[in-house]
């Protein structure tokens, strides 16, 4: 369904890339570095076809497109966030709380009336915060992932990128796109201990602690320009995910999370915009978290969702308001659904 990073399938034709393990456009036989299916795949009788391929301009036009019919996100007026104290690459992992005063200064809460917003919110109290607790899905929170796809299916952004996916050949239809999106978004597998206890939602939107990482770890220290925006897998103590601005308000409101410093902010004037951060969650660290700031759930989980499809493994280069970005994700590795496709493991925002 979507292109593997070790494979030519939906990549025929897709330009060079140094991040690539291998490659699948048409001088790779000359400099033998093919994937092993290419002839499988791009050959003259092969499976894919070259036109299905999505291309690093189409993904920079999309991206633009999705960021500009997203009606329902933050206006200037509706969030005023205190940055405080800019950490330095030295100061990220020494646990100091350099910002005396909350992150959110003020939040405009009747954006959370929105449907898209109220359906998302009702999501992040599904989810037990340690792995290796097999969860207990409800018939409730079955029809709340439901409501949530329901929700954000009807608005303009995500139906522009079901339309994107059905012309690569993706889905068929609409409802096999968000049979879809469930599954690789709410299907539940192990990061622990043998026990289905963790989705791709839970990891990215709600956030996990656990006692030890998993495939699908998220690489990368620091931030600093041109490196990745979040710190890896939750180890010993350390917030795991845990990417989304609203989570981090209502939990920050309650008085469980505690910001400490940032250590990049966007070039974006309006929202969204994108912080690295640092903050503590009941006691857990996160050395450097990535998140959009005042966006809507449906912009965060359409992009997180085009990144996974188009570039699953690799870095995805977007634009937004004419800003580069790059989005990152990773599929998980130790378990499928439908046929051998992949569940999300994770996906964060990175530093252009």
């Amino acid at each position: 369904l979507y292109t593997a990073p070790d494979s030519c399938e939906g990549r025929c034709g897709e330009p060079f890339s140094e991040e690539d393990e291998c490659h699948c456009h048409t001088e790779c036989e000359r400099h033998h570095n093919c994937c092993e299916d290419y002839e499988r795949h791009c050959g003259a009788d092969g499976f894919s076809s070259s036109r299905d391929s999505i291309t690093d301009q189409e993904l920079l036009e999309l991206s633009e497109q999705l960021y500009g019919v997203d009606h329902n996100k933050a206006r200037p007026s509706d969030i005023a966030i205190n940055p405080q104290h800019r950490a330095g690459p030295d100061e990220t992992g020494d646990k100091q709380d350099r910002s005396p005063q909350p992150l959110y200064k003020y939040v405009n809460e009747e954006l959370f009336s929105k449907p898209t917003y109220a359906s998302f919110i009702k999501l992040l109290d599904n989810y037990q915060r340690a792995t290796g607790r097999e969860e207990e899905v409800t018939a409730e929170e079955l029809r709340e992932q439901d409501r949530f796809l329901e929700e954000v299916m009807k608005t303009e952004l995500m139906k522009k990128l079901f339309v994107f996916l059905q012309g690569k050949n993706r889905y068929g239809s609409e409802q096999e796109f968000v049979q879809d999106l469930k599954e690789m978004w709410f299907g539940l597998y192990s990061r622990g201990d043998g026990e289905r206890d963790s989705s791709g939602f839970e990891h990215v939107f709600s956030g996990t602690a656990l006692p030890g990482a998993g495939p699908g770890a998220e690489p990368g220290r620091g931030l600093i320009p041109g490196s990745r925006l979040c710190l890896g897998e939750v180890k010993k103590g350390k917030v795991s995910g845990f990417h989304n601005w609203i989570r981090f308000y209502l939990l920050e409101k309650q008085g469980v999370v505690n910001y400490f410093s940032h250590n990049f902010n966007g070039p974006w004037d309006t929202y969204p915009d994108v912080l690295g951060l640092q903050f503590s969650w009941d006691g857990f660290y996160k050395e450097v978290g990535s998140a959009f700031i005042g966006c809507s759930p449906e912009f965060e989980f359409g992009l997180y969702s085009l990144c996974f499809l188009a570039r699953p493994g690799r870095a995805c280069h977007l634009s937004l308001g004419g800003h580069h970005l790059s989005v990152q994700t990773y599929p998980w590795t130790k378990s499928t659904y439908g046929g051998g496709r992949r569940f999300i493991a994770t996906a964060y925002v990175m530093s252009p």
